[in-house]
C-alpha cells in the first residue's frame, strides 16, 4: 500500500524525471466538489455528506503469498483514505475529508503518510489565489504511488443517492518501463447510465502514464459490486487489478422507530427506483407488511441492512467484504521478465481471499511486502478474519474476479443465508421471498453474492447455539484450492469467531 516512509529516492525520482513535462503541465489532478446540483450546500453553508470521493493509483507492486513467495503484480493502490485503508476500511471519503490539503513539507522524509485520509498531493492552486481546485503537487503522488500496489485494490463504499467522484492517476509500472500501459476503472455490473465513465476503452477513455481522470457515478441501487481495469482484462485481472465496491441502502436512513415497509413504499415515488413493470426492479415490496421498524442494534447504533427489504430480513451487525481471486505464479513471473505471457496455459495455483491465503487470512492488520528498492509496502491491507458478536449476524459481501477457475466456499457449522446475487435482493416482483439457506456457494469470475452468517439461533435450553469463544471455518471443499502452489496449507480458508465482547470499530473480539 504505502511505505512507512513518506519519500524514497532512486526509482521514484527516476520515474518522476520521465514524467517531468506532463507533471508540470498538471496532467495529475483530482476532482471533488463540495456541492453539486443534487447536493447543494445548506443555507448555512454546510457541505452535504452525499458527495464521496476517492483517489487511486494505477501501477505495479508486490504481494506475499501464503508460502512466503513474493509475487509481482499490476495493481491499483490508494492515494486517499490511507489511514482508513490501513485499518481495513474503505478508502472512500466525504468531500470535507478528501479535500484536506497535503500537510507535509516536500522532501522532509519524516512523516508517516498512513495517518492521512485526504487526497495525496492536494495543494492550494497558485493560479487561483490559493483556492482548492484539484491542483496537486506531483512529487508526493509519485513518491507514495510508485510500487503502491494492493491486492485487492482499495475498497470503495458509498450510500444510495451519493455522487461518487473517483480519480485514477496512472503512475506507470516501474518494473516494466517498456510497457506504456493505460488503465481504466470498470464497475462490473454497476447500473451506470453513461458509457463515458464505464471504463471500457472502446466506448470511453483510457488513462495514459502521467495522467489523471475523474470518473463520476451516481449510486442508484444497493448491493455488492466489484471493479477492475478493462485494458486487456485477462492480463490485468490475472495480474491483480481487481477491487470491490458496495452500495449501502436508503433503508439505513429510515428514522429510528419508523416503519421499514412505509420507507420502502415511499421509494416508489422516485423514478430511479420505482418498480412499475420493470422485472429488474431492485426494490420490490415484501408480500406482507410484518410491522418491522428501524431499531437500534446491540451497540446502540441504528441497525444496518444489506438491501431495501421493507421487513428487516437483511439486517446485520457487522459486514465483511471478501474478494476471491487466483494467481498463476508463472504468469506473474513472466509478466516481470519482458517475455510473452502464456495466456492459453494460464492456471491458478495460489487461491486468495482478499489477497491472502490461509493462515494469512486470519492475521489481523495489513500485510507488507518488500519491493525492489528495499522498502516495505502494505500490500494486502484487508484480512478475512470474521468476528461475530454473540447472538449476532455477519454480512459477507463475496465477489469473484478469478480469470480461470470457478470457486466454492463452504461454511462449517453456521448455515449460509443467501440473500442477494449479483447485487439483487432475492425476491420476486410479487414480493415472495426467494432467499435460501445452504452450506456452500459457488461463483464464477464476474459474480457476487451476499450471505448472512446468522449466529442468533437458540438451542432447546434457550442458550445461543453458537457460544462465545467458539470457532468455525469458511473454506473451499475443492482440495486443490486449499494449497499454495501445490504445497500444504493456504488457499481459500478463514476462521469465524463468536465474540463474547466485540469492538464494532476494529471488528475484533475483546
Amino acid at each position: 500500500m504505502f511505505s512507512a516512509r513518506v519519500y524514497r529516492g532512486g526509482f521514484s525520482a527516476l520515474l518522476l524525471l520521465l514524467f517531468a513535462l506532463p507533471a508540470l503541465a498538471q496532467s495529475f489532478r483530482v476532482q471533488c466538489p463540495d456541492n453539486t446540483v443534487l447536493h447543494p450546500k445548506s443555507s448555512a453553508g454546510v457541505v452535504s455528506d452525499g458527495i464521496k470521493c476517492q483517489q487511486i493509483s494505477g501501477g505495479d507492486g508486490y504481494s506475499t503469498m501464503g508460502d512466503g513467495t513474493q509475487t509481482y503484480m499490476f495493481s491499483f493502490g490508494p492515494l486517499s483514505g490511507l489511514a482508513d485503508i490501513k485499518q481495513g476500511l474503505p478508502g472512500t471519503e466525504p468531500s470535507s475529508v478528501f479535500n484536506t490539503l497535503w500537510p507535509y513539507p516536500i522532501h522532509d522524509g519524516v512523516h508517516d503518510v498512513s495517518t492521512f485520509n485526504g487526497a495525496v498531493g492536494l495543494v492550494p492552486d497558485p493560479d487561483a489565489g490559493g483556492a482548492i481546485t484539484g491542483h496537486v503537487d506531483p512529487r508526493p503522488i509519485m513518491d507514495v504511488g510508485v510500487m503502491n500496489g494492493n491486492i485487492p485494490a482499495p475498497t470503495m463504499a458509498i450510500d444510495e443517492d451519493d455522487e461518487f467522484f473517483l480519480t485514477l492517476t496512472n503512475v506507470g509500472m516501474i518494473m516494466r518501463p517498456d510497457l506504456f500501459e493505460k488503465h481504466t476503472v470498470h464497475f462490473h455490473g454497476y447500473p451506470n447510465a453513461s458509457s463515458f465513465y464505464d471504463g471500457v476503452p472502446d466506448a470511453s477513455v483510457a488513462i495514459n502514464i502521467g495522467g489523471s481522470f475523474t470518473y463520476y457515478y451516481l449510486a442508484p441501487d444497493a448491493g455488492t459490486y466489484f471493479w477492475h481495469c478493462h485494458i486487456t482484462p485477462p492480463e490485468h485481472l490475472q495480474m491483480g487489478m481487481v477491487g470491490q465496491i458496495y452500495v449501502r441502502p436508503r433503508q439505513n436512513r429510515v428514522p429510528t422507530g419508523a416503519s421499514l415497509y412505509a420507507g420502502l413504499q415511499a421509494q416508489q415515488n422516485d423514478l430511479r427506483t420505482r418498480c412499475g413493470t420493470d422485472i429488474l426492479c431492485s426494490t420490490p415490496l415484501p408480500r406482507v407488511d410484518n410491522g418491522a421498524t428501524h431499531q437500534l442494534n446491540k451497540s446502540g447504533s441504528p441497525t444496518l441492512y444489506a438491501y431495501n427489504d421493507g421487513d428487516g430480513s437483511t439486517a446485520y451487525d457487522v459486514e465483511y467484504p471478501i474478494q476471491i481471486h487466483g494467481f498463476d505464479p508463472n504468469f506473474h513471473f513472466v509478466g516481470m521478465t519482458f517475455n510473452p505471457e502464456p495466456f492459453t496455459d494460464m492456471k491458478d495455483k495460489y487461491f486468495l481471499l482478499n489477497g491472502r491465503s490461509y493462515p494469512d487470512t486470519v492475521t489481523p492488520g495489513p500485510m507488507s511486502t518488500q519491493v525492489s528498492d528495499g522498502s516495505a509496502h502494505f500490500s494486502q491491507p484487508l484480512p478475512t478474519l470474521i468476528n461475530i458478536p454473540l447472538g449476532g449476524k455477519a454480512l459477507l459481501r463475496i465477489s469473484d474476479l478469478d480469470v480461470t477457475e470457478f470457486q466454492t466456499l463452504a461454511s462449517l457449522g453456521i448455515p449460509m443465508h443467501v440473500i442477494g446475487i449479483n447485487a439483487r435482493l432475492l425476491r420476486d416482483m410479487s414480493g415472495n421471498d426467494l432467499t435460501y439457506y445452504t452450506n456452500s456457494i459457488t461463483l464464477g469470475g464476474g459474480e457476487s453474492i451476499d450471505v448472512i452468517l446468522d449466529a442468533s439461533a437458540l438451542d432447546a435450553s434457550g442458550n445461543f447455539r453458537y457460544p462465545a469463544g467458539s470457532t468455525y471455518y469458511l473454506y473451499t471443499p475443492n482440495l486443490d484450492h486449499l494449497s499454495n502452489d501445490a504445497e500444504n496449507f493456504g488457499g481459500l480458508m478463514t476462521e469465524v469467531h463468536i465474540c463474547g465482547a466485540f469492538d464494532p470499530i476494529t471488528k475484533l473480539c475483546k
